[in-house]
């Protein structure tokens, strides 16, 4: 998404193509296997429990091989064949994967598709993680500084691809390595098809949420129905972007202060403190929430807050410029070692 929130506001083609650049970054892996412990200079190694090499070149791909299918609007090819593929590379690693689909109705009253792609490792385990991301693409570029490219469809490298391309490169060590607890993904669709800023009835003073994370709040309805429990769930958004920093999210502490804790600590014990400052942001109603408050699962949301004119979310939300290009692997990889950090810490 994002609205922020305050208390006063091609087939086969594109399937080679995809399937050449996984090729090509397979070559690279034997520099990212290893453990943990040496992700930033000022790590504290002592205190770290073995865990799995996050390799940023690898999600790098994943941003990539998402950003080569095109926008990923809800209804339109690239977002079909991109799921596809989303949903192909969890079940490559080894995981479990299904799908919940169904139709929801955006801001203008129109039904879009919907189609949350689901994969989990240890099917059977009563101790569940959940980790999430959206994965489709916002319609309208309707923040770009050229009011030209209002009407663009976004390419969403970061608002988009950057979280789902930390779950694959997560869940590809979770088999062959298998932490304690089960762990479950979902990649939402329809989180960022809100009410577009150019619409004629735009007002900013309405409920600014009602359009927003439509395919999270479809699943945990379904949750919350069939009895899902997970100890709690990180959403990842917008988790690559160059100069990111990740404040605490009010609703993240709100929703789940001891979950907050575990993750911020976690990063700056592997040396990411200056990535993970422990100031409070503001709210923003963004897929945890849904989690939280319809699924029950204590839920927070690991999303920048930057000094930006244009947002706070940075200076490539929903433009023509959120391409592979903004992508920072160093940030990817910050974020991703934490979360691998804390899976592999956590006990039964």
């Amino acid at each position: 998404m994002k609205q922020t929130v305050t208390h006063s506001r091609r087939k086969k083609a594109l399937y080679f193509i995809s399937h050449i650049i996984y090729l090509i970054f397979l070559c690279s892996l034997a520099s990212c296997t290893g453990k943990s412990g040496q992700a930033a200079s000022d790590a504290d190694t002592a205190s770290l429990a073995p865990a799995p090499r996050f390799c940023a070149d690898t999600a790098m791909a994943y941003v990539v091989t998402q950003c080569d299918f095109g926008p990923r609007v809800p209804g339109t090819p690239a977002h079909e064949t991109c799921g596809d593929w989303i949903k192909s590379r969890f079940a490559a690693a080894g995981l479990q994967t299904g799908q919940q689909t169904g139709t929801v109705r955006g801001f203008d009253g129109q039904t879009l598709p919907c189609r949350n792609i689901m994969a989990r490792t240890k099917p059977d385990a009563a101790t569940r993680i959940l980790i999430t991301a959206h994965w489709d693409s916002r319609a309208w570029a309707d923040n770009d500084p050229d009011a030209a490219n209002h009407h663009t469809p976004v390419l969403a490298a970061n608002d988009g691809a950057s979280g789902v391309a930390v779950m694959l490169e997560i869940a590809r060590h979770l088999v062959a390595e298998p932490p304690a607890v089960g762990i479950d993904f979902v990649c939402f669709d329809v989180e960022d098809q809100g009410h577009p800023q150019w619409a004629e009835d735009f007002d900013s003073d309405a409920d600014e949420t009602q359009f927003w994370c439509l395919g999270s709040r479809l699943w945990a309805e379904e949750a919350f129905n069939t009895g899902y429990k997970a100890r709690f769930a990180i959403n990842l958004d917008m988790v690559g972007g160059r100069g990111a920093r990740f404040a605490i999210e009010a609703y993240s502490r709100r929703q789940a202060a001891s979950v907050v804790d575990l993750v911020w600590s976690t990063a700056a014990r592997l040396g990411y403190g200056n990535l993970f400052p422990t100031d409070i942001a503001g709210y923003v109603m963004d897929d945890h929430v849904p989690v939280a408050q319809l699924a029950g699962v204590p839920a927070i949301d690991i999303i920048p807050n930057v000094d930006d004119s244009r947002s706070s979310f940075g200076p490539t939300w929903h433009t023509t410029n959120d391409t592979p290009d903004a992508i920072d692997p160093a940030v990817l990889a910050a974020v991703g070692q934490t979360i691998l950090q804390v899976i592999y810490e956590l006990n039964l």
